[in-house]
């Protein structure tokens, strides 16, 4: 919804989407009996929108402090004390309240700090308390959480999950690529995320054959991005700005120290603007620092000082090499590969050689719609093909995965996950050729006994005696070693072997909470994970009603009675864990981190 005024729109904020269990922290310690919480965190990680969301409904009092009138008595509570008033007389004022909310508590001016740390120690006001880390904060504020009258929550910046829950909120599905990019660029911080992302909105462009949007191209610098770094510019030492501008120009690489003059290195490096690592290598402290300072430095010296196109190969096949090494150690954990990913982000190709191995390793690290999108950086390359299908296939789609196939088979696996996506697992078991374990993750670990090594060959031992307690173990050495989606498969399997239902309880948790970190996979081990113990009548009702339908609607598609329908759901919440039937889309589709 917006606003139109004069020729300007006015955007309602997003929904609260994301920090659902910081959100059910915050309102359990405002709960009767408690006495508030203290919320802290840096800049712009959402702790107003947090608190805001956390009272909303209630009967609830705020005050907030702001720089202008830190200085001045009681400013913050002008609007609930009367002109003039002692500490004492505010604190016996303010003690009727329920609950008050004080935010940026930071900026409060002595008088109103004191007062809020009064109010903590009477205890008859339930207190909810907002400050930013790193700013000098009123001593009568940190000894709320130092003095332990109330408990402290520490924000982070956003996740990377986070801030894909919230940008699909705002704008829709973006693409994984243009997720990575957006996150890395604002570093968690909600207010810069939301200021990137108005700047780029007309910039997305449909993927074909998606539901999805990407952005490629340079960052675009609003003012209220130029406002946010602008501090960057404004050194008043030439060497200093020099210093600057060439490490601009040299992104996505890092600069050697010795390559550097010392003396402005040390002060960019006091400040905060330049990190340089234990190797030597220096970089821009920021991501956004890049972009704003090549657009200052004006078009003739970027066509000047600005790399060529080749002078990043030899660094962009050292990171597909490494990548490759990782794979064959059977090591996907994350790592920073940053040229590859500066290319895309620029709409400059990439070799498609670099493509496939990008795509396999997120592939295996379960980020399924990653690997897709970097695939198709690779066009009609044979393995990005490969690697296309089998991210595709596991996201459940058998159609799409077919046609990729039609015009002719590609090797790695993807005929057997094509068929595995379409239900015909018999299918694609006998389709099972040169990656034995792709057998073990459809349930059949026979056949590949003797082809398998490491932590893959304990999962289909196994699974080959049913033991539960060892499929746990070997979902947990797969997940440390960052094969996300093969460690939810391992403990889903560890379900149905677990003779104690305690156990297998616990593994169908850690199976859920693992397939929701791999972008909506859908593969047979997963299907029916958590509609597994339900009688087929209720998993029928409860997929009806997941889908939309009322009682009465199911009750009349399926020739029941309201009540039964009713029955039947109750029973089905009882053993899903389920609260309403909000938290059914949930449970039976087990969504991504994209679907809030």
């Amino acid at each position: 919804m917006t606003f139109q005024r004069d020729t300007k729109t006015l955007e309602l904020p997003w929904p609260f989407t994301g920090r659902e269990d910081e959100l059910d922290l915050v309102r359990r310690s405002l709960a009767a009996g408690r006495h508030g919480i203290v919320v802290t965190g840096p800049a712009g990680c959402g702790k107003t929108r947090l608190v805001t969301e956390a009272v909303r409904g209630t009967d609830c009092a705020r005050a907030a402090g702001t720089p202008e009138t830190r200085h001045l008595p009681f400013a913050a509570f002008a609007h609930l004390l009367p002109e003039s008033v002692t500490l004492h007389r505010a604190v016996h004022l303010l003690s009727g309240l329920r609950l008050l909310l004080v935010d940026d508590a930071h900026l409060l001016d002595d008088a109103s700090a004191a007062l809020v740390h009064h109010l903590a120690v009477h205890a008859r006001t339930r207190l909810l308390v907002g400050a930013t880390d790193g700013a000098p904060v009123p001593g009568a504020i940190s000894r709320l959480w130092t003095g332990e009258l109330l408990p402290r929550l520490t924000l982070e910046p956003l996740s990377r999950e986070e801030t894909a829950q919230l940008l699909t909120a705002g704008v829709g599905v973006l693409e994984p690529l243009t997720v990575n990019r957006l996150h890395h660029l604002s570093r968690g911080d909600l207010r810069l995320l939301r200021e990137l992302l108005g700047a780029v909105r007309e910039k997305l462009a449909p993927v074909p054959d998606t539901d999805e949007r990407a952005w490629r191209g340079p960052v675009p610098l609003t003012t209220a991005v130029r406002e946010r770094t602008g501090h960057v510019l404004d050194r008043a030492c030439p060497e200093e700005r020099e210093t600057l501008g060439g490490l601009a120009f040299a992104e996505p690489l890092p600069v050697d120290v010795d390559d550097l003059d010392i003396r402005p290195l040390e002060s960019l490096e006091a400040d905060g603007l330049v990190h340089v690592d234990d190797h030597g290598a220096v970089r821009l402290a920021h991501p956004m620092h890049g972009p704003v300072l090549r657009a200052a430095a004006g078009r003739l010296r970027a066509r000047r000082v600005a790399r060529t196109r080749e002078a990043y190969d030899p660094a962009l096949a050292a990171e597909a090499d490494g990548l490759t090494r990782r794979i064959e150690r059977a090591d996907v954990r994350p790592v920073l590969a940053p040229v590859g990913e500066w290319l895309v982000a620029e709409g400059t190709p990439v070799p498609a050689g670099y493509a496939a191995v990008r795509a396999r390793f997120a592939r295996l690290g379960g980020q399924l719609r990653e690997a897709a999108a970097w695939a198709r950086e690779g066009g009609d390359d044979p393995d990005c093909r490969t690697e296309l299908t089998l991210a595709t296939a596991q996201l459940g789609d058998g159609t799409s995965a077919h046609e990729i196939l039609v015009d002719r088979p590609y090797g790695g696996g993807a005929a057997t996950w094509s068929a595995a996506a379409r239900g015909d697992v018999d299918e694609a078991l006998k389709a099972v050729t040169d990656e034995p374990y792709d057998a073990v993750r459809l349930g059949a670990p026979e056949p590949p006994a003797g082809r398998l090594t490491g932590v893959f060959a304990a999962h289909a031992d196994a699974l080959a005696r049913a033991d539960g307690p060892a499929l746990d173990r070997a979902a947990a050495e797969l997940e440390g070693r960052g094969f996300l989606l093969f460690a939810a498969e391992a403990h889903a399997q560890a379900v149905g072997a677990h003779r104690d239902p305690r156990a297998a309880r616990t593994s169908r948790t850690r199976a859920v909470a693992l397939a929701r970190r791999c972008q909506g996979a859908r593969t047979p081990a997963l299907s029916g994970l958590i509609l597994g113990e339900l009688t087929a009548r209720q998993r029928q009702i409860v997929q009806l009603a997941a889908a939309g339908l009322s009682n009465r609607q199911i009750a009349e598609r399926l020739t029941l009675s309201v009540r039964t329908v009713g029955n039947h759901l109750y029973s089905a919440y009882a053993r899903l864990g389920a609260g309403d039937r909000g938290s059914l889309p949930w449970l039976v589709e087990l969504p991504d981190a994209q679907s809030a």
